[in-house]
């Protein structure tokens, strides 16, 4: 896997994989705020590699999604630098008609055994989950990995 970072003004870079571009930018005074930070980008492979695992997992099992959205929060570390997140919760907001064993077991699958950013991630900081189905929280847990495993 291959990122490259381009400069093109102040603090504005484009990180570019294949054909596909992303902004990536700095607030103001320091950038013009023309793209994500690096640390929402972190926080965004995240919830976009484990939505992806269960995505999958719900369409493999003929669940019948309306709406689904994962929201991904993460405190920053307070005092020195360099400044990192101390944990990350990740929420997983699902609607439509969907078995909720099927949806937890999704969900647990993708955050203790398929999920590579939430693996590495978790080495780093501890990863909490909640599972909301039609509006009722169904479950919880940790993300939760064998390091045993290459």
């Amino acid at each position: 896997m291959k990122i490259e970072l381009v400069w093109s003004d102040k603090m504005l870079f484009e990180a570019q994989a294949g054909d596909h571009r992303v902004p990536v930018d700095a607030r103001p005074p320091i950038g013009a705020n023309r793209g994500m930070m690096p640390k929402e980008l972190l926080l965004s492979a995240l919830g976009s590699c484990t939505a992806m695992d269960v995505a999958a997992l719900l369409h493999k099992h003929k669940q019948n999604l309306e709406r689904f959205r994962v929201e991904v929060e993460a405190p920053v570390s307070e005092g020195g630098h360099p400044k990192r997140f101390t944990r990350a919760d990740v929420t997983f907001d699902v609607r439509g008609e969907v078995d909720a064993d099927v949806l937890l077991k999704s969900v647990k699958a993708s955050q203790t055994m398929y999920c590579g950013v939430t693996a590495m991630l978790s080495r780093a900081f501890p990863i909490a989950y909640k599972v909301v189905l039609n509006g009722a929280l169904i479950g919880s847990g940790e993300a939760s990995f064998d390091t045993t495993r290459a």
